[in-house]
């Protein structure tokens, strides 16, 4: 779905809730709400497989203001400091600092996030006033491409693994850049084989038409074909027998319907996750 400025994510999945008449709805990574793009929700049974869905890159297009620092790393804070200039970095300057932010890397989370602390979101902690600690992790920026720049703004487009701010990134840029910086406008584009220009909008969502069977939530394990018997023992939560070695993880399927992702075994697949 293309979820516009505003909705947070939880509204999105309280509405895809009502109009489905579901309680099991929930989506693969959460958008700020003054971001737009693309939101993949997972409904029923399909829930389960969100974590399987939720590994994949995830391309977003940012336009950063330089010399502005706020409490949100994004337009909604309040300004905690403001620079200007005589001369902003040249676009050299900025590629070789973009290239420095890509690859592995321990990030620290904005205070203002979805991120646990002691049991409750970071960000409800830092709008009580409070300066939430947050522990670095491990993210992957798999490449930062600056698209346009014109100081104090620039555009850039970021591929990254799972976990990773983009809000961060424009934190930790603007720090390199010795301005500060923050993101003025954000947008999901992909999540891995999705594009948000195949997602319907938000405003146009009626029914079922916008769903997509729960394989293509897995499309990237190998399929194994179950016979008709063997479909009672996955839902029953036992093996399936193959000879020849397996390894990694697999989907089970009837007549091209998934019925459970399952890990290799000495001797063929045990369901770990089977649907209804």
């Amino acid at each position: 779905m293309d979820k516009p400025a505003g909705p947070t994510s939880h509204d999105v999945v309280a509405r895809v809730r009502r109009l489905f008449g579901l309680k099991a709805v929930g989506h693969t990574g959460t958008l700020d709400p003054f971001a737009t793009g693309l939101l993949l929700l997972v409904l029923g049974g399909a829930t389960r497989l969100a974590r399987w869905a939720g590994q994949h890159r995830k391309q977003y297009r940012a336009e950063l203001r330089l010399g502005v620092t706020t409490s949100t790393d994004d337009p909604t804070g309040s300004v905690l400091r403001e620079v200007e200039l005589e001369a902003w970095p040249d676009a050299g300057v900025v590629c070789a600092a973009l290239a420095g932010l890509s690859g592995p890397q321990r990030q620290r989370p904005p205070a203002f996030s979805a991120k646990h602390v002691g049991g409750v979101r970071s960000h409800r902690l830092a709008r009580r006033g409070g300066e939430p600690e947050l522990a670095e992790s491990e993210v992957m920026v798999y490449g930062l491409t600056l698209e346009s720049y014109a100081p104090p703004a620039l555009t850039l487009t970021a591929l990254v693994g799972p976990g990773t701010y983009i809000r961060a990134l424009a934190r930790d840029l603007g720090e390199r850049l010795g301005c500060g910086a923050h993101v003025g406008t954000l947008r999901r584009e992909r999540i891995g084989p999705w594009d948000v220009r195949d997602a319907v909008p938000l405003a146009e969502l009626t029914g079922r038409e916008a769903l997509l069977p729960p394989r293509e939530l897995v499309a990237e394990l190998p399929g194994v074909e179950l016979a008709e018997e063997e479909v009672t023992r996955v839902g029953h939560g036992r093996d399936v027998l193959r000879a020849g070695p397996t390894e990694g993880e697999a989907a089970l399927l009837h007549r091209d319907r998934l019925v459970a992702v399952a890990k290799a075994v000495p001797d063929g697949w045990h369901p770990a996750v089977v649907l209804p």
